[in-house]
């Protein structure tokens, strides 16, 4: 046996280092460089949801937004844009000088289809609304109507992606997303992207709509239940007391921290560990921002809790006004979840159904946010993936139309009672002022005091931004 003092004499040699040590120093040494690169730029390209670094391009006017998703493509000249030439040709082919259209069907030579609906001006700005929808019709002096927007889509699984990611091709992150990263999280206990659905699991393309594509997972939308208990499995065992509940995670964590520590590049393992101590502080947080218990009888009757068809939709867009009343950034409704607006045929039925299910709660939900004073602070969008065709199908319904269709804006420092752009004279293009998806996402981050051209995240290599270079805010809006 050798004692210490041999052992002091033995000269230290530094076993050689193999292929994979060398590269794994090596690249420790590269990601220590691009660190440093992005911690020289702007802060918003270095900063996490729970970094206190994030913060806007300019002064925002909004603080939160509430997209209200009408899935499935809602028509826009039954609704907000009426055409009285399409009843005086209903019947008749489309006008040779319209040229050809494609549509997703395909159902070519369909005659013009009359719309049934009764029009009325409402507000100050005179804004033309259908009677389905006689309750948003008194909210239109807050109310921006953009008569004007077209997209790329002509089905429901590349108009949706694309409405929320920016692309028809999956593999983007969301625009809730690109708001997390931007931002971060204004309430530390609560999720800053929630995501809401009136039938669970079927909105087109699932989760790949508030999921983060090539950023890390920790900005993915939390999706929340529209019943009695929106958040499941949130509150621990009465026999679990707060203490021993964070010694357990505090257990999990070190367990979690120490196989992440070799596998730095799955994203996922780290917004797991986040969102378990998420869940910790949600334990406190969350059952009081989702207890609409609390509310008066008044406010549930005033969002049509109290009506059998309103009362789904009603609770959905009362747990939005808590939720932003609470610091959430960005929290997306889907009514008609499973492509629920898309009439290809039976459009009276179908559409008359929605829009008793949806026009009083999202009514309620203006309403409400402007007593509270939220409604400044709060941009509220409506609108779907893309309108309807003024050509029939089937006799009695619409086919897709992403080439001219109407979308809204409320609060959040857009001037309401305004009407913004048009389309033809049947509805089919928009021919002016047009926004495309991509001027629809530069002016929501605007609003929000993000500026679309600045909001980068490197992916391989490559400055990635929300609106893939294109787009411009829509000034008209709040000017």
């Amino acid at each position: 046996m050798l004692m210490p003092s041999t052992l002091a004499r033995i000269p230290h040699r530094e076993l050689p280092l193999t292929r994979r040590d060398m590269l794994i120093r090596g690249g420790g040494g590269f990601g220590a460089l691009a660190l440093s690169y992005l911690l020289g730029k702007d802060r918003i390209q270095a900063s996490t949801p729970a970094r206190p670094d994030a913060a806007p391009h300019h002064a925002p006017r909004a603080k939160s937004v509430i997209f209200l998703f009408m899935e499935g493509g809602p028509s826009h000249i039954d609704l907000f844009d009426p055409k009285p030439l399409l009843n005086q040709l209903a019947g008749q082919q489309l006008p040779s000088d319209f040229g050809t259209v494609i549509t997703a069907m395909g159902e070519y030579g369909a005659p013009l289809m009359a719309c049934k609906r009764s029009w009325k001006q409402h507000g100050e700005a005179g804004t033309w609304v259908s009677d389905w929808l006689p309750h948003t019709a008194q909210c239109v002096d807050d109310i921006a109507v953009i008569r004007s927007c077209w997209a790329d889509g002509l089905n429901h699984s590349n108009g949706v992606c694309q409405m929320n990611t920016g692309s028809i091709l999956g593999g983007r992150p969301s625009l809730g997303a690109w708001v997390s990263y931007g931002l971060g999280a204004e309430n530390e206990n609560l999720p800053a992207f929630v995501v809401l659905e009136d039938d669970p699991g079927k909105v087109v393309n699932g989760p790949r709509n508030w999921g983060p594509g090539f950023m890390p997972a920790t900005y993915q939308g939390t999706p929340i239940l529209p019943d009695q208990e929106p958040i499941r499995n949130l509150s621990p065992p009465k026999s679990v007391d707060p203490s021993r509940q964070r010694t357990k995670l505090a257990l999990l964590n070190e367990l979690n921290l120490h196989h992440l520590e070799t596998r730095r590049e799955q994203t996922e393992l780290d917004a797991r560990i986040r969102s378990y101590e998420l869940a910790f502080r949600m334990q406190a947080a969350a059952p009081e921002a989702v207890d609409l218990d609390r509310e008066t009888e008044e406010t549930r009757r005033l969002y049509g809790m109290d009506q059998p068809e309103t009362e789904s939709f009603g609770r959905m867009c009362l747990l939005a006004r808590r939720l932003v009343e609470r610091g959430l950034r960005f929290v997306q409704l889907y009514h008609g979840s499973g492509s629920k607006w898309d009439a290809h045929s039976g459009l009276e039925k179908n559409h008359a159904a929605l829009c008793r299910g949806m026009d009083q709660p999202v009514a309620g939900l203006l309403r409400d946010l402007k007593r509270r004073g939220l409604l400044d602070q709060t941009l509220v969008v409506w609108g779907g993936e893309f309108g309807r065709t003024p050509m029939s199908e089937k006799g009695d319904g619409r086919d897709h139309n992403p080439y001219g269709f109407t979308m809204w804006m409320a609060g959040g420092g857009i001037r309401g009672g305004q009407n913004i752009g048009a389309t033809d004279e049947l509805g089919l293009r928009a021919v002016e002022n047009r926004l495309h998806v991509h001027d629809l996402h530069a002016t929501i981050l605007h609003l929000l005091g993000l500026d679309h051209m600045q909001l980068t995240y490197f992916h391989k290599g490559r400055p990635e931004r929300p609106t893939l270079n294109e787009g411009h805010p829509c000034r008209t809006l709040w000017e």
